[in-house]
């Protein structure tokens, strides 16, 4: 039996519900983030042969310090393979990519996703950070996960801009359009874990976080929910997952408040760094990484 934590946040919850759509063998393109704690829970639990490939071009990274942003040298360290971000993203269009983790501002039923822009194309009403590698990730990858806030506004009946396909239209719309990627297997929000239906292609909920209230959670989506049958309560993170998360972010950076905690700090910045060695040294050793 699983030793569950008791202390955990929402955000631990989530990276751990995508830690455990990660199968060992796999190949994952990863965004730096809490995907980035996902798969390192992932590949320092139960899938000890996963590896994970990043935007800045490095395949296999085992840092022990916490990579800030895509471009940071950080995402080299321990890496099987340190090429260019041409490189990595031409073997993501190709297929050779088995999983992706993407999220946006806006889904809908068939788990497109809208991370361009709101309102309006000619005059939005807010412009967002727009596509980056998500659409090749969605539109190439062997099946994508997505995780993302649940907040009432964004579980929509109709994007406002698709910038990464789902499954379009439903079934065979992937395909026709020749897309080949399997599209999103799982979504992963604020409230709950969402499958799609194998015939409809449309979204369902699996699963609810512990709390949630299920009226509330499918008031705040903007069409017909399905629930599944065998509605059960989210798995908590184990100690186990919950240790490795806070090992990697000690600061909660991605986890918690922790750039509002280092905003301006230089001296803390640095020490996050310096202090990340001696424990996550101590992790990787005892996992056969270093």
């Amino acid at each position: 039996m699983s030793n569950y934590a008791k202390d955990y946040s929402l955000p631990e919850l989530m990276a751990a519900s995508v830690a455990r759509e990660i199968q060992d063998g796999e190949l994952a393109f990863i965004g730096v983030g809490m995907p980035l704690m996902a798969a390192s829970v992932a590949k320092y639990t139960h899938a000890p042969n996963f590896n994970m490939m990043v935007e800045y071009g490095a395949v296999g990274p085992a840092p022990r310090r916490l990579p800030m942003c895509v471009n940071c040298a950080v995402n080299n360290e321990r890496s099987y393979y340190a090429g260019t971000q041409r490189e990595v993203m031409g073997a993501q269009q190709a297929g050779f990519v088995d999983v992706g983790c993407i999220s946006g501002a806006q889904i809908d039923k068939f788990g497109n996703l809208n991370s361009t822009l709101i309102g309006d194309y000619h005059a939005p009403k807010v412009r967002l950070a727009g596509s980056g590698g998500a659409n090749d990730i969605a539109s190439s990858a062997g099946r994508t996960i997505i995780m993302m806030r649940q907040d009432g506004r964004n579980f929509v009946e109709k994007l406002d801009y698709i910038t990464s396909p789902g499954h379009l239209t439903g079934p065979g719309a992937r395909q026709k359009a020749g897309l080949v990627g399997g599209g999103p297997q799982a979504v992963i929000t604020t409230m709950g874990i969402y499958r799609f239906d194998e015939e409809t292609c449309e979204m369902y909920l699996e699963k609810i976080h512990p709390g949630v209230d299920l009226e509330k959670l499918k008031a705040s989506v903007k069409w017909d929910l399905q629930v599944s049958p065998n509605l059960s309560e989210t798995e908590p993170p184990t100690e186990e997952q919950v240790m490795i998360m806070r090992t990697l972010d000690p600061v909660a950076v991605y986890l918690g408040n922790g750039r509002a905690v280092l905003a301006g700090d230089f001296e803390a910045f640095m020490a996050m760094y310096e202090n990340s060695y001696e424990p996550m040294g101590a992790l990787l050793r005892s996992k056969g990484l270093l």
